[in-house]
């Protein structure tokens, strides 16, 4: 995967000191970490304790080699914030030694990630951003607020045991120029005159004219300039789109005929209390998008927010692999441009039905056709299943037949990809009749176990459940209300005993996608399809009945309180009326 295209540029002269204590640097990402993104940084160290340079020059250096060493779990502030107070404690326990404090120096510090940027900042040291002609501040200074005293810091690395930084983040537009300046610049040139010089040069080029514009204009500091220009972006990472979940406001209830966005609303399609789902027209070209939403009674819930918002990056990231066409496509812009002012996402619309619409008109599919769709779902799962996903929902519902014939899976809001919330990885996500065992804490044999993590396993249990209840009408084991638990204590009946068209065949495949035993069952979505793709012609063998005593843990006891009442039964009998 390419990095975002950034030139990148600086230029540093000490000017009329005898010694240069400024210190600026970039980072780009290691290969293979590119979606961390890159990190430049400028620092200008306090003269007056005489080791401003080491100062300096060691923290951009901590921060610029650092960065990429921290876990990728990690928010950019948070790894950014972790380094820099490691640098901070080391000079801080420097300058407890020295008195007065040596070691001190400003951090500008900019990390440019996926379609966003993060700004850490202590000291006077600046950052600028020039978008589409107009040049904004983004940093402030910490100086004493006073004419006369604007050269003392109020914060710096190094000066406390603790050291509060700032931080901003934003979204990055290709054609964006940053601009990171120590005092010796900015101190001498106005907004008008930075702009210009930045004006139609590339990075180190611009950086140059800062630095010696600064000269010409008497600085008597130090002088240092450093230019990032955006030229190319990549997609959106689940950072980027965890802040915009935050930050954007959720729609309120939009009734027919209501706009969002330039785009009407048509159709109010589901509400589960959660999510609400949409469907709009773009009045210009008339063609239909899905727009999911959360229920405004959830507007203040960050969790699900974070779940809404990881659902949407998901579905991003699979737009370019091979499982894409059997997915709904998620539009990141908005079809005629311009800027979100609210937090939703917007689908494809596929004309056609879910699987669940059919089954709910008593339209049932023959055998074959359902052994087609399930094909289709499986080979959906195991391009996901390689790529690390849990869809954790497969149901009916969630299984969409467009008119072009295509089966897509719906619904990727509880998926699990390894970079899910901690709350969306807590739920005990899932419909409940299709729920396989093992996450109900169910298992044959003695004693008791924890409710197990779900897994690729548990989509395959989930498939097996909706093929059989396409070929009855019924569910394996009948129907977990979402108050109750899964029962699980006798084996399915086979689907021929409710649907005398399933070959036995079929029989043998069903039941052991949905057998209680997880030992039984398929391991991997290739097994399952390959069972279905032979067929008739290498047929598996029947599931064995599971034994009465596995089936029911708790057996042995009943059977042993029924042969105590028996005999107690005979006991007084034997007392009250058989003559002694």
């Amino acid at each position: 995967m390419a990095g975002i295209d950034l030139d990148i540029g600086f230029w540093c002269r000490a000017g009329r000191c005898p010694v240069n204590e400024d210190f600026c640097g970039a980072q780009l990402p290691p290969p293979g970490q590119e979606a961390r993104g890159s990190v430049v940084a400028v620092a200008d160290g306090v003269s007056a304790g005489g080791l401003g340079r080491e100062a300096a020059q060691t923290t951009v250096t901590s921060v610029l080699r650092d960065y990429h060493g921290t876990p990728e779990t990690w928010d950019t502030t948070v790894a950014l914030d972790r380094v820099i107070a490691a640098q901070n404690a080391w000079l801080a326990g420097m300058n407890r030694r020295r008195a007065p404090a040596m070691g001190l120096t400003t951090l500008t510090a900019l990390v440019l990630r996926g379609q966003s940027y993060t700004l850490a900042h202590v000291g006077d040291s600046r950052c600028y951003l020039l978008r589409e002609g107009e040049l904004t501040q983004l940093s402030h200074d910490h100086v004493v607020p006073h004419p006369d005293l604007r050269h003392r810091l109020l914060r710096a690395v190094g000066l406390e045991d603790h050291v509060v930084v700032d931080y901003q983040q934003g979204d990055l537009q290709v054609g964006d120029t940053f601009l990171l300046l120590t005092d010796g610049v900015h101190g001498s040139l106005p907004d008008r005159r930075l702009r210009e010089c930045l004006a139609g040069r590339e990075a180190r080029a611009a950086a140059e004219t800062v630095v010696e514009a600064a000269l010409a204009a008497g600085s008597d500091d130090n002088v240092t300039a450093l230019v990032v220009r955006v030229r190319g972006l990549l997609e959106a990472t689940l950072q980027d789109a965890q802040r915009q979940a935050q930050a954007l406001p959720v729609p309120p209830k939009l009734a027919v005929g209501a706009a969002i966005d330039g785009l009407v609303v048509t159709a109010l399609v589901a509400d589960n209390g959660v999510n609400r789902l949409y469907q709009v027209r773009d009045p210009g070209t008339q063609r239909l998008y899905a727009l999911k939403t959360l229920h405004p009674s959830r507007a203040h819930d960050a969790d699900e927010r974070a779940t809404l918002a990881h659902e949407g990056w998901l579905a991003a990231r699979m737009a370019s692999s091979r499982v894409a066409e059997h997915l709904v496509a998620l539009h990141p812009w908005l079809p005629g441009g311009g800027e979100r002012t609210a937090f939703y996402l917007l689908y494809d619309w596929h004309a056609g039905e879910t699987l669940q619409q059919q089954i709910d008109r008593g339209e049932r599919p023959g055998p074959t056709k359902a052994v087609a769709l399930a094909m289709q779902a499986l080979r959906v799962l195991g391009r996901l299943h390689r790529q690390g996903v849990v869809h954790r929902d497969i149901k009916p519902a969630n299984l969409h037949q467009g008119d072009d014939g295509l089966l897509r899976v719906l619904d990727l809001g509880v998926a699990l990809s390894g970079r899910e919330p901690a709350a969306t990885r807590a739920l005990h996500a899932g419909t409940p009749s299709f729920i396989n065992p093992e996450q109900w804490g169910f298992q044959l044999g003695p004693g008791e176990a924890e409710p197990a993590a779900p897994d690729a396993g548990s989509d395959l249990f989930a498939l097996g459940v909706t093929l059989y209840q396409l070929l009855t009408g019924r569910l394996p084991y009948g129907e977990v209300l979402p108050y109750q638990m899964g029962r699980y204590h006798r084996d399915p009946v086979a689907p021929s005993r409710h649907n005398p068209e399933v070959p036995i065949w079929l029989d043998h495949v069903v039941l052991k996608a949905v057998a209680r035993d997880r030992a039984l069952r398929f391991e991997t979505a290739e097994e399952f399809l390959l069972a279905l793709e032979r067929g008739a012609s290498r047929p598996l063998n029947a599931p064995p009945a599971s034994p009465l005593l596995r089936r029911d843990p708790a057996m042995r006891w009943k059977l042993l309180a029924g042969v105590s009442l028996v005999f107690n039964l005979i006991l007084v009998v034997w007392l009250l009326f058989l003559p002694r």
